[in-house]
């Protein structure tokens, strides 16, 4: 039955009548005859073509060529049609088995992935800890600021940033940047999945990158992973939002996101942001404000208001539009918030001009003093509180900048201010522009001193027990031990018999040759730095009393506050303080307050120096200053390479200096200018006296303490100057012992000569304009010239300067190129030499 009825479906496929069974032989037969009818048909249209009939057959022939034809289809199609029907049945079958094979080899695989995605997942999870926050999301700017505490000098950063609390902030602040950015913050487990998986389907279908972070992926990034880009590292992000959103507060993950994020113009978080944009603090942002900002945080730097305005403007409204639809402002509120102008984007350089010597000599300070790193002061956000006076900077800075008639561009100055009593700097002149010059003109570029060093060698007499009013032989022209050249005073000047006093007043070179033979120059040297100086000081040159090793004017400043506070040494320093964010103070400024030299013997060399400022090399001075009590001194390198003054009252020591390095950072002779005279060493006295007057107006006049000289004249030995027998109340003449009446006379006539010649050079030192007959005024020639043989007077920048016989060589105290310059090295090889008429 099952195959009559699968014959019967097959015979029905095949015909439009009723099925009927034929035998197969009449159904071999059929075939054959249409087959035989088909070629029948061939050849009776082959009689058509060729033009033959064949009578008598045409409608019989037509209709048997019909039924065979129609016969044969018959059959065909049956067979046919079952051909196709088993074949669609069995190759079917086939296929939904392969098909289902793969499905299901598929859909294991999928389960397998996935089960195992789940597993990675769940096992990242549980593995995966909230770190320490990175240190470069923490990192703040530190602040430099005047002693005031308030008023800025500049900055140290990696980032430009203040991490803030964010309890003052308006809510307006960190919805406007929930609005721009992620407006399920409030609702979400800290990921956002559709966000990623369009992010991921754009990344892969264009090649682009596009972000699907909500605030807390972001966060987690800039927080604790540093910058992510790779899918591990998304992945690590996203878990670790997931971690976030578990233990910290929304709150807490906003205002840290707040804090961390760029948002143009260098700065780093909301508080920099709003004084970049507004120049106010963020807790004072308006809702415009917040809601410009929050719009631009994709692209701050892109679409800045300054360079995109359309674009800023645009995202302006977007902000403000879903701020009123999430029903974060009213619609009063949008209507009322309208676009805020910004300020001009700042274009200085932290470093531009004379703050960036003081931002770089702050920093070395802290540094040096092991208590902080640069990095520490990079990112810890600290408020480093100086010394420096904001007031007397400025003075300080406009003294120094002065140029006049005649100072040749090359000519460099240098200038400090100290408050002895603590070692505070109060100001700096460095030069005028750190970042054309960074080479530090107060605490790296070197000069020759002068003779601004003998007054080490004056308190090393004091405490040899030499009483100040031994008398010595003044005149030029003289020979000490070890030297075959004669020794000269400036100008080539006779000063007769004078005592210790007068000798330094008039800074006589000869009379102090003869201290340091009797102190030795070791003896002056070890003084020298037992004051603070720690430039080299040649130990083995009897010249070295006269200043011919190079120094800084930080270093030559250290050494005489040591003196000016009675012998009390203080580390000169320029950092008071260094606060913490919670106004914790982490740092203790150097107050050593020891005593390395007696109060006494330091009372009288301040004694002598007064001198200088009354009836010296730099008298008028302290006329100048309403006739306050001023110690100072002067000093003239060897062949006018450089000119210096140290002074200070009882309460603030200032020092200034000139040089003038050619291009190369070698030291020239500083020419006449301004009147001050062939060495100019007037200049520097006159920047003293230009700062000085300033500086003191307003505070009452001080008096240095009372001296009491209890030394011995002529030494404890009796072989200092003159010897025993001499002092300044003896009218004894060293040229003259005879008792006789005549030569007595003589005596007298020659004193009276001298003196008059004495007092024409101090005229003529204090001020050479005094005469034309002053051999240093200006124009003429300074004398004799001979220098001493100072060897190598040091370098500055790496470059050493050779001295020959006669001259000393201050060294490269101008390179400029080299902010790192290294003090000069001082060597001095002793020879012989005669020390020139400009050393003063």
């Amino acid at each position: 039955m099952a195959c009559m009825a699968s014959y019967q479906r097959r015979a029905r496929a095949g015909s439009n009548g009723p099925t009927i069974r034929k035998p197969r032989t009449a159904q071999s037969k059929t075939g054959q005859a249409a087959q035989e009818g088909a070629y029948s048909s061939a050849a009776t249209a082959s009689g058509r073509r060729s033009g033959g009939r064949v009578s008598g057959h045409t409608d019989a022939g037509a209709g048997t060529r019909r039924a065979a034809r129609n016969s044969s289809r018959n059959a065909h199609g049956i067979h046919s049609t079952s051909h196709r029907r088993n074949h669609k049945k069995n190759g079917g079958n086939g296929k939904h088995r392969v098909l289902k094979w793969i499905l299901r080899i598929f859909l294991g695989l999928f389960v397998l992935g996935a089960l195992a995605g789940i597993g990675v997942f769940a096992y990242l999870y549980s593995t995966t800890e909230v770190p320490q926050p990175e240190k470069f999301a923490l990192a703040e700017k530190t602040t430099v600021y005047y002693s005031d505490g308030t008023t800025a000098i500049g900055s140290y950063a990696e980032q430009n940033r203040e991490i803030i609390s964010c309890t003052d902030l308006p809510d307006y602040v960190g919805n406007a940047i929930v609005a721009s950015e992620n407006r399920t913050f409030y609702t979400d487990k800290g990921i956002d999945l559709k966000g990623i998986a369009r992010a991921f389907l754009n990344n892969v279908t264009t090649g682009t990158r596009q972000g699907g972070s909500t605030i807390t992926q972001q966060y987690a990034e800039r927080y604790y992973l540093g910058e992510t880009t790779t899918y591990t590292g998304k992945a690590r992000e996203a878990i670790l939002a997931l971690k976030i959103a578990q233990t910290e507060s929304k709150e807490e993950v906003l205002c840290n996101y707040m804090n961390t994020i760029y948002l143009g113009r260098n700065s780093y978080g909301i508080q920099a942001a709003a004084k970049a944009y507004f120049n106010k603090d963020a807790k004072d942002l308006t809702l415009s404000e917040a809601a410009m900002i929050a719009g631009i945080i994709p692209a701050p730097s892109t679409w800045d208001p300054a360079d995109n305005p359309k674009i800023a403007q645009q995202r302006f409204k977007r902000v403000l539009n879903i701020m009123q639809e999430d029903g974060y402002i009213t619609a009063k509120e949008h209507q009322d918030a309208s676009f805020p102008q910004t300020a001009a984007v700042a274009q200085q350089n932290e470093y531009q001009g004379p703050n960036g010597y003081l931002l770089t000599m702050v920093k070395q300070e802290l540094v040096n003093s092991k208590a902080f790193t640069k990095e520490d002061l990079d990112t810890g956000g600290y408020k480093i509180v100086t010394t420096i006076d904001k007031a007397e900077q400025d003075v300080m800075q406009t003294v120094g900048d002065t140029r006049v008639d005649g100072m040749p561009d090359t000519l460099q100055v240098g200038g400090i201010a100290v408050e002895q009593k603590t070692g505070a700097v109060v100001s700096i002149y460095a030069g005028s522009d750190y970042l054309t010059k960074p080479l530090n003109n107060a605490n790296q570029a070197v000069f020759e001193p002068g003779s601004t060093m003998k007054p080490f060698a004056l308190l090393g007499a004091a405490q040899e027990g030499v009483s100040f009013d031994t008398k010595f032989n003044g005149n030029s022209h003289q020979h000490f031990s070890g030297i075959s050249a004669e020794v000269n005073n400036a100008l080539n000047v006779n000063w007769g018999t004078i005592n210790l006093y007068q000798a330094t007043a008039n800074s006589v070179n000869t009379v102090f040759m003869n201290v340091n033979e009797h102190l030795t120059p070791q003896r002056t040297a070890k003084i020298a730095h037992e004051a603070g100086i720690t430039g080299d000081i040649d130990e083995t040159s009897p010249y070295n009393v006269l200043g011919i090793n190079a120094l800084t004017v930080w270093d030559l400043a250290q050494g005489h506050s040591t003196i000016a506070n009675n012998g009390v040494k203080n580390t000169l320093h320029m950092v008071s303080q260094v606060l913490d964010s919670n106004g914790k103070n982490l740092y203790k400024a150097p107050s050593e307050n020891k005593q390395v030299f007696d109060a006494n013997d330091c009372a009288l060399v301040q004694k002598a120096m007064q001198g200088t400022t009354t009836t010296g090399t730099a008298a008028g001075v302290s006329a100048a200053l309403g006739g306050r009590q001023v110690a100072g001194k002067s000093g003239t390198a060897n062949d006018e390479l450089a000119a210096s003054f140290v002074g200070y009252t009882p309460s603030l020591l200032n020092v200034w200096a000139i040089w003038n390095p050619d291009a190369d950072g070698n030291p020239q002779v500083v020419p006449a200018f301004g009147g001050y005279g062939v060495t100019s060493t007037g200049y520097p006295s006159h920047l003293f006296t230009e700062y000085m007057s300033q500086a003191l107006k307003g505070t009452a006049a001080e008096q240095f303490a009372t001296a009491k000289d209890t030394g011995k004249v002529g030494g404890p030995d009796g072989t200092w100057g003159l010897g025993s027998g001499s002092s300044s109340k003896s009218s004894t003449n060293n040229q003259s012992n005879s008792d006789n009446s005549s030569a007595t006379n003589d005596s007298s006539k020659t004193d009276s000569n001298q003196t008059e010649a004495q007092k024409f050079a101090q005229q003529c030192l204090a001020n050479p304009s005094y005469s034309t007959d002053c051999p240093n005024y200006p124009g003429n020639s300074s004398g004799d010239g001979n220098g001493g043989n100072g060897g190598n007077g040091g370098n500055s920048g790496g470059n050493s300067g050779n001295a020959d016989a006669g001259s000393t060589d201050t060294g490269n105290t101008g390179n400029t190129g080299n902010s790192n310059a290294n003090a000069g090295n001082g060597n001095s090889n002793g020879n012989a030499g005669s020390t020139t008429g400009g050393n003063s």
